[in-house]
């Protein structure tokens, strides 16, 4: 159950009550942005987004039997749709911050959807909303970049 927590919380984040899900968010844009700042690599990328995906919606889960339906505790669904929406996003402090705005309104807001898929059963239910807001956030970031809007 430790595993479960540690995922689950993003090592500890979760515990820190209002405000973890925005703590996680910015912690896995200040990693993302060391990680990658002297080069974007796409397959790890993929693979670390997928991993966090897969690893939280298990571990979210698990919890969810001792912690109730969503957990606020729960942030790894932050961290992986934060992920997702720096996905192919040149990565730039400009971008970054851009994904992590864009990624909290559509997480907060939950509009197209988003709020629907929190319905699903466990961890599905608790990953699939922020990962949608990602997508969304990843979306209008593209549509940013083609246009060249800034």
């Amino acid at each position: 159950m430790l595993f479960h927590k540690l995922i689950s919380t993003s090592l500890g984040i979760g515990y820190i009550g209002k405000g973890a899900g925005t703590v996680a968010a910015v912690a896995c844009s200040i990693c993302w942005y060391l990680a990658w700042q002297n080069g974007y690599q796409l397959v790890p990328s993929l693979i670390a987004t997928a991993v966090i995906t897969l690893l939280g919606i298990w571990s979210s889960g698990v919890v969810s039997t001792i912690w109730g339906k969503d957990p606020a505790r729960v942030v790894i669904d932050e961290v992986s749709g934060m992920c997702i929406s720096l996905l192919f996003v040149p990565v730039s402090i400009k971008y970054v911050v851009c994904a992590l705005i864009l990624f909290r309104f559509f997480d907060i807001v939950k509009p197209l959807y988003i709020r629907k898929l929190e319905k699903f059963p466990g961890g599905w239910g608790i990953m699939l909303d922020d990962v949608l807001a990602g997508l969304y956030a990843n979306i209008l970031l593209q549509i940013i970049l083609w246009f060249k809007l800034f």
